[in-house]
């Protein structure tokens, strides 16, 4: 049986492929959601990708894989740098939660150089493109099989 992960994405992120194509890359959210769930079965993890522009909704999420041990890959979008009502819920985590961002917040402006998320998170992967999600799943399995 495979381990269940969320990859959990904020505002904006449905708009991959189409969004500032120079920062965020070519790939369709679809293209991302195939990458992350194909990636997952070949580690083993059972991978469900959502994307919210909701802060409200994003929080129920989180509080759902807290409540059910769920692994989370988190790409807070302009979350990331003033919500603090998930990083409460983030801090809540009853197992690893990742956060991924594919461009380098500390190469472009200066307000999304604070995260709020980061530091109750198990880790901040950033600026490898989708390959960030790709890491962020590699380093979960790990976590997970050295349990």
């Amino acid at each position: 049986m495979s381990t269940r992960v969320l990859v959990l994405n904020g505002p904006n992120l449905g708009r991959l492929g189409s969004r500032e194509p120079d920062v965020y890359g070519s790939t369709s959210y679809a293209g991302l959601v195939a990458r992350c769930a194909e990636l997952g079965a070949e580690l083993g993890l059972s991978v469900e990708v959502r994307e919210t522009n909701s802060e409200a909704e994003m929080v129920g999420w989180l509080h759902e894989a807290a409540d059910a041990k769920t692994p989370v890959v988190i790409n807070p979008g302009a979350f990331t740098h003033y919500s603090y009502a998930m990083r409460d819920a983030a801090a809540q985590r009853t197992a690893p939660l990742v956060e991924v961002h594919i461009s380098n917040p500390y190469t472009r402006e200066t307000f999304r150089h604070t995260s709020v998320i980061a530091a109750v998170a198990s880790g901040t992967i950033a600026g490898f493109g989708l390959g960030s999600y790709e890491l962020a799943l590699r380093a979960l399995a790990e976590q997970l099989t050295s349990r």
